[in-house]
């Protein structure tokens, strides 16, 4: 069983090309600063919990009109009981992606070599360099960052890689770099920042539209696609 702390009904925005439904998982192994989610990082046992047979059964209703549903949290390679979670999605028809942060290789790659998994999103949170002031943990090991990298893009699985850009920590030096560890990429999105009242520390600041795409051009001689979204 997983912990189901939250289920957006409807979306248009998480699954590419796709309407889905988004469940939230509990708990996190990384602390990023600027996470919109805190309650979810920090406090999961607080939180909530709608039942795993509840959400199954809505989605046995909606079949037909959702195509897709996304995994996020948190982080959803955490939960013990994930993989056999998503068979019983996939056994309903649907598409599965997984949003992750990449820092458990052996659990995206258990998934993605049992046919779990349509779509990965990976979060590079920022150049090797300052990986672990950005995820609030010294500890990290970024070496587990890009065994993931490469296993996702080497998976025949569709992908995508992403950024959540803060003025205080992403520059174009940081950029560069996160093109070079991510080069022959399919897609890469730089997401602007947003303080939202979930944020687990407040005073960050976001880069305006023309700002990050000129941080995009620091990554496009490395990847083939590279857009910016989340702002005006």
């Amino acid at each position: 069983m997983v912990n189901i702390h939250g289920l957006n009904k409807t979306t248009l925005l998480d699954y590419p090309e796709h309407v889905a439904a988004t469940i939230f998982l509990g708990g996190c192994n990384f602390r990023c600063p600027f996470c919109q989610n805190g309650d979810l990082v920090l406090r999961p046992e607080r939180q909530p919990v709608i039942a795993q047979k509840e959400v199954l059964g809505f989605l046995k209703k909606r079949r037909g009109l959702l195509t897709g549903v996304c995994i996020t949290g948190g982080e959803p390679t955490l939960a013990e009981g994930l993989a056999d979670f998503i068979k019983e999605i996939k056994e309903l028809g649907y598409l599965v992606k997984l949003d992750t942060n990449g820092y458990k290789p052996e659990a995206v790659r258990r998934l993605a070599e049992g046919k779990l998994l349509d779509y990965i999103a990976m979060d590079i949170k920022n150049s090797m360099r300052r990986y672990g002031e950005t995820v609030g943990a010294a500890w990290v090991d970024t070496g587990r960052i890009k065994e993931s990298i490469r296993l996702i893009m080497e998976s025949g699985i569709e992908y995508e890689f992403r950024t959540t850009v803060v003025r205080e920590l992403h520059g174009k030096e940081e950029l560069s770099a996160i093109g070079k560890e991510i080069k022959g990429a399919e897609k890469y999105f730089l997401q602007s920042y947003r303080e939202e009242t979930g944020v687990i520390v407040k005073g960050y600041h976001a880069y305006g539209r023309e700002e990050l795409e000129q941080l995009a051009e620091c990554v496009r001689p490395y990847v083939k696609g590279v857009w910016v979204r989340g702002v005006e």
